[in-house]
């Protein structure tokens, strides 16, 4: 009698899309007047959510805040997002793949979106600098063993 092998992992992108997305300026069209360099603030996070045994969405969100002091140039929000099928992986395995490996395929899509987006604006293109997932994920991980403890 032969033992059954173990099932072959799989791991494959079905859609990468923009999930959401918008663009403010509340202070159009006076604030294009203005010709000092504005201060950009970065937020970005990543999430994973089940659609199905074996199927996850994957979301990289973005909040791009352009200011001049306290008025606000302009305001970006992404959302950018992908169906990834992960399956036979050790649930060890899981979760760095969809808080890492996943993210790090989206977000050149999500950094050229911001791009594009404050150039339409009539802004400078916003490039949002490299990130390591990995540092990211393992700071949370940290983080959420010390609320434990």
């Amino acid at each position: 009698m032969s033992e059954a092998a173990p099932a072959q992992a799989i791991f494959s992108m079905d859609k990468i899309y923009v999930k959401d997305i918008s663009l403010e300026i509340p202070h159009a069209p006076q604030i294009f007047l203005e010709r000092e360099n504005p201060q950009i603030d970065v937020q970005l996070h990543s999430q994973a959510a089940v659609i199905e045994e074996g199927v996850y969405e994957v979301t990289v969100t973005t909040t791009v805040t352009s200011k001049l002091g306290e008025k606000v140039m302009f305001l970006i929000e992404a959302k950018q997002a992908g169906i990834f099928q992960v399956r036979n992986v050790p649930n060890e395995e899981l979760e760095p793949i969809l808080a890492v490996m996943c993210p790090n395929i989206l977000f050149p899509y999500l950094r050229e979106v911001v791009s594009d987006v404050s150039v339409r604006g009539g802004f400078a293109p916003v490039m949002l600098n490299p990130i390591n997932f990995e540092a990211l994920y393992q700071q949370q991980k940290q983080q959420a063993s010390e609320t434990t403890h």
